[in-house]
């Protein structure tokens, strides 16, 4: 049985068999995200990956694996111009799973690359930040990531996605990290993490807000100033 799931999980993009492996988030078949990740930066081949190659080279991983991957280098130093090429997908994905439907991107977004080594860098710094969160995972309150739940959360992630790809100073790093607490949430659902991305993500949102009030009022102060 578990032979048949991990190869339904590697070998088709239906969505009985992502449910199926993403049931059994400790199946010892299936390897953790962080293990995938390196097993891919191991490809010294490539000058460059694609969206829709690291899609398929995460197969079976479901939303949850690939919106971890797009809002986790808004989190990290990563270099310039990355958000703007993973910002897209990103909003996306967090569509998709707001509606409940199965990972896909369009060829004008998902045909986009990035250079292979930029790929190496954040997978290296990310990998034992993950590794470590993924000791932490394991399922449990259920109710937070039913399929229900998860739609809600995919709406919270949507609306936290439109904020990381804002030109906010500094304001897209909150917002992200929220978004990988939810994603690493529903992968392993734990509804624990999940919840706390859910406070997470409302208190970026609050901050974010706070932000651009501010800026606006230093905006409108310095207008009325220079014709007065």
């Amino acid at each position: 049985m578990v032979a048949t799931v991990a190869d339904a999980g590697r070998e088709s993009t239906a969505p009985e068999a992502s449910k199926a492996w993403d049931s059994d988030p400790f199946n010892p078949a299936r390897k953790r995200l962080s293990e995938v990740l390196l097993q891919i930066t191991a490809d010294e081949s490539r000058s460059e990956i694609t969206l829709n190659e690291l899609m398929t080279l995460l197969k079976g991983r479901g939303r949850a694996a690939l919106i971890l991957l797009f809002a986790l280098p808004n989190v990290l130093p990563a270099p310039p111009g990355l958000s703007a090429v993973l910002g897209l997908p990103l909003l996306y994905l967090c569509t998709q799973m707001m509606l409940g439907r199965m990972p896909w991107l369009p060829g004008f977004i998902g045909n986009r690359g990035m250079p292979f080594q930029a790929f190496v860098t954040i997978v290296q710094r990310a990998a034992p930040i993950l590794a470590r969160a993924e000791r932490m995972l394991r399922p449990r309150a259920a109710w937070l990531v039913a399929p229900r739940s998860e739609r809600l959360l995919g709406g919270l992630a949507l609306i936290l996605a439109v904020v990381v790809t804002l030109p906010i100073p500094l304001g897209n790093m909150l917002p992200a990290f929220a978004i990988c607490l939810l994603a690493l949430g529903v992968l392993e659902r734990d509804g624990l993490w999940a919840g706390i991305g859910a406070i997470v993500g409302v208190a970026a949102l609050l901050l974010s807000a706070a932000v651009v009030y501010a800026m606006l009022r230093a905006a409108l102060l310095i207008l009325l100033g220079a014709f007065a």
